[in-house]
């Protein structure tokens, strides 16, 4: 076994990201992901498949997942094969909450707000 294998995992418990009830990746997808962080996201979900439970979501539908995974449809079938064995899938379609709270906002108020507040 290779010295990078072997990091992965006793990096990831001593920073408390595995041993968990849940590890939550939100918004997979969001930017293309290089060969090396897929390769990555694989050797986490295969760390923790059937071990820990995954949420993972994402804007894009799982036909996207080879696109998303720097265009490796092994890599993306590989990793779906873990994830949605024994699992839920939620397809959640319409608008963000977020534009439509600013749209409330903006009917109520006849304008956009005027502060913006982003957080930590």
């Amino acid at each position: 076994m290779m010295r990078r294998d072997v990091e992965l995992p006793a990096r990831l418990r001593r920073e408390k990201y595995i041993n968990t009830a849940l590890l939550i990746i939100d918004e997979v997808g969001f930017e293309p992901m290089s060969r090396r962080e897929a390769s990555l996201l694989f050797r986490l979900v295969s760390h923790c498949y059937q071990r820990e439970s995954i949420l993972i979501t994402m804007s894009k539908g799982i036909k996207d997942w080879q696109e998303v995974l720097a265009g490796d449809e092994v890599l993306a079938t590989a990793i779906l094969d873990r994830l949605l064995h024994n699992s839920h899938v939620l397809d959640v379609k319409g608008r963000s909450y977020r534009l439509r709270d600013l749209e409330r906002v903006v009917t109520q108020q006849g304008r956009a707000p005027t502060r913006i507040w982003v957080s930590p």
